[in-house]
């Protein structure tokens, strides 16, 4: 009798576990399933009872799971394995069973633990180390953000992602970064995009829309997804926004909303790292008053240039140019008018070059300009000859209007030297040479 008693009790115990209990036969139809599924996937006992296991199971966890069904029934009992379901409301859960098969009754018994929380757990640890890593080993920005866009999708399915990212000083938002899920540009409508990402970071927290809303193109289904900007924010400062765009049809539920938010303060922390190393970087290696290349970077293109002119058997040449009488400007006019007159004439001379071509500023009035695959030494004349016009035309001041000239010298590749220190002297004696033999035709 006491026996008989424990029996008709074991359902309800069975019911109180937090674990789910499965009796699944040969043929993968569930035959009974304890109370605590319902807790986990939101079916009732009564509405899975019946059905095929394999039914709730997500698609792509199928056959793995086929397969490892057939070791249990082959005999070898398993703890630890590990597979995706769909809840009622279209979230996936994660299972981990410990099952064996009952030859006597013929049914595979199972017992499910939902370890959905540990794998967000881990996921967000996953994902934080490689962020972190990433930030620590991508040569620059744009390296950083292709690594950080592979991270992501490993997380959260992403059809396409952007990012937003503020300028320091204006506030300004701009698109750095805009990839679909292969690595191609993707076209985004970028005023409704950045006034989107405004939305999130003034709310200070994610924000949804529909896909034709930014891309302006509708999915031909009538459901096209949708995009989410997570706002991202490095020490209290807002740096920009990160632009996720869902498969059509899909739309991020609100755990994928809390890994990402998660996961955007990583995110944020390497970007902004990033841009201050890059920050860093084009403030050693460039003019601070023009923008120009400084000497240091100066230093190392004439270097390659040369390089690859030896290898390719190809000319190039360097042009030395000196602001004629600039001293008296700064000594007349004041030195804030000396920087407005540099200014201007730096963006003169990078208007006479080809997009290829380099332009920089050695100090003070001296400036430089590398000409690369030129066809003959003619073609150098022809650009400083282009230059001078450029520069004598007048430049007008907030407080006056200057004309100027400008002294040029230029060494040909191979003509005037195979090596730098070569080519920079001979560059350098002939712009003096030109300095001198236009002071005395103006005696």
């Amino acid at each position: 009798m006491l026996t008989t008693a424990h029996d008709d009790r074991l359902p309800s115990f069975v019911d109180l576990l937090l674990d789910a209990v499965f009796l699944v036969d040969a043929g993968g139809r569930i035959v009974h399933v304890s109370a605590a599924c319902e807790r986990m996937l939101g079916y009732t006992q009564q509405e899975m009872i019946g059905r095929e296991l394999f039914e709730f199971l997500v698609p792509e966890d199928r056959a793995r799971t086929v397969e490892e069904a057939g070791e249990i029934i082959a005999g070898r009992s398993r703890i630890g394995f590990e597979n995706r379901y769909v809840h009622k409301d279209g979230r996936h859960v994660h299972l981990m069973w410990s099952a064996r098969w009952s030859e006597r009754d013929r049914l595979r018994v199972g017992v499910a633990r939902d370890v959905t929380e540990l794998k967000h757990a881990e996921a967000i640890q996953r994902a934080t180390y490689a962020i972190s890593e990433a930030a620590h080993d991508a040569e620059d920005l744009d390296v950083l953000l292709r690594a950080i866009h592979r991270i992501i999708a490993s997380l959260v399915p992403v059809a396409g992602l952007a990012l937003a990212t503020c300028d320091r000083r204006t506030r300004k938002l701009s698109f750095s970064y805009q990839r679909d899920c292969h690595g191609k540009p993707m076209a985004l409508r970028e005023p409704v995009a950045c006034d989107f990402c405004a939305q999130a970071i003034c709310g200070g927290r994610p924000l949804q829309l529909r896909e034709s809303a930014l891309s302006g193109d509708a999915a031909p289904s009538g459901d096209d997804g949708s995009w989410l900007a997570m706002p991202l924010i490095a020490q209290h400062e807002t740096i920009g926004a990160l632009v996720l765009k869902s498969d059509p049809g899909n739309h991020y539920s609100d755990r994928d909303k809390e890994l990402l938010h998660f996961v955007s303060e990583q995110v944020a922390i390497a970007i902004d790292r990033a841009q201050l190393k890059a920050d860093l970087l084009r403030a050693a290696r460039h003019d601070e008053l023009t923008g120009l290349p400084n000497r240091r970077l100066f230093n190392d293109r004439i270097k390659s240039v040369v390089a690859r002119c030896v290898r390719n058997q190809s000319r190039m040449a360097l042009l030395y140019i000196d602001l004629d009488d600039f001293k008296q400007v700064n000594d007349t006019l004041g030195h804030a008018n000396g920087d407005l007159l540099l200014q201007e004439v730096a963006r003169r001379l990078q208007r006479c070059v080809r997009g290829t071509d380099t332009v920089a500023r050695l100090g003070g009035d001296e400036f430089v300009v590398l000409l690369e695959d030129l066809n003959t030494p003619e073609d150098a004349r022809g650009v400083a000859d282009k230059i001078r016009e450029a520069v004598s035309h007048p430049i007008d001041l907030d407080t006056c209007v200057l004309r100027t000239q400008a002294s040029i010298g230029i060494a040909v590749y191979p003509e005037h030297g195979q090596e730098v220190e070569r080519i920079l002297q001979h560059a350098d004696a002939a712009m003096y040479a030109d300095k001198r033999n236009r002071s005395v035709q103006t005696m």
